[in-house]
């Protein structure tokens, strides 16, 4: 267990480094980027890309906007992948305690950011007297310092709290194992509801139907469905950039004569 929690600690803090210093916004940190790379570190990548497209189902429709952070998909990611793979539980039964394991994770991982606040302070009065080179050389340093506290925080979870969730999850009857195996697959459920309810307007509900028409009674699987959805996306696409690059052309003496 140690030598897995020091590898997830070490992989938490560069895809936090790289996510803040060369790709941007969440684009390291979201369950289908995760758990896969946990996968291949712990030896079971199936493991980690089955658990990767359904806890990224799960929090697809969370995100973490200023303060405001609902649910730790990142953390909740490593622990839940490593869970699986270390203990050989169900995957169903890590899917239906991620929720709660990220609301709980949510505000143990935003205390760090609190001892961050006087930093502010130094790094705008570096800017007033325009110091920029000691400004970039203090951004760089503390953008690898700044995980270092969450990374402390995931090796304990892994260390210490992957077999304590074994030990509880096995002192469950049976029943509560089938419950929460329902319960899993009504929480992908609602992760897509989520954000189906933040995309969908009156131009994109109908393709809501179509996919449903295509998945229910014409029993093509999730891939052919993607394909299907991906082509026409890319020709709405086409044919919208065309009439918007020929507003912009002059009217033909045809046209104008018609």
């Amino acid at each position: 267990m140690l030598i897995a929690a020091l590898k997830l600690s070490v992989l938490y803090w560069l895809l936090g480094i790289l996510d803040t210093a060369a790709l941007g916004w969440q684009a390291l940190t979201r369950p289908i980027v995760i758990c896969p790379l946990v996968g291949i570190l712990l030896g079971d990548v199936t493991t980690g890309c089955i658990l990767g497209a359904s806890l990224e189902s799960l929090f697809m429709g969370i995100s973490a906007i200023g303060g405001s952070i609902p649910a730790d998909a990142t953390t909740t990611s490593y622990v839940a992948t490593a869970f699986v793979i270390l203990t050989g539980a169900d995957i169903e039964s890590a899917v239906a305690i991620a929720m709660p394991i990220g609301t709980v994770l949510a505000s143990v991982t935003m205390l760090p950011y609190g001892l961050f606040s006087p930093v502010q302070g130094f790094f705008t009065k570096l800017l007033q007297e325009d110091k920029v080179r000691q400004y970039e050389i203090a951004v760089w340093i503390f953008t690898f310092i700044s995980p270092l506290l969450n990374t402390v925080i995931l090796f304990g979870c892994i260390y210490f709290g992957v077999d304590a969730l074994q030990l509880a999850i096995a002192s469950l009857p049976a029943w509560v194992m089938t419950g929460l195996g329902a319960v899993s697959s009504m929480a992908l459920a609602v992760g897509f509801a989520i954000l189906t309810s933040q995309i969908m307007n009156k131009e994109t509900v109908i393709w809501f139907f179509v996919g449903f028409v295509l998945v229910k009674y014409v029993s093509l699987d999730t891939v052919a469905v993607a394909v299907i959805g991906a082509a026409v996306a890319i020709t709405i696409f086409l044919l919208e950039k065309k009439i918007i690059e020929n507003k912009g052309k002059p009217e033909s003496k045809e046209e104008e004569f018609f």
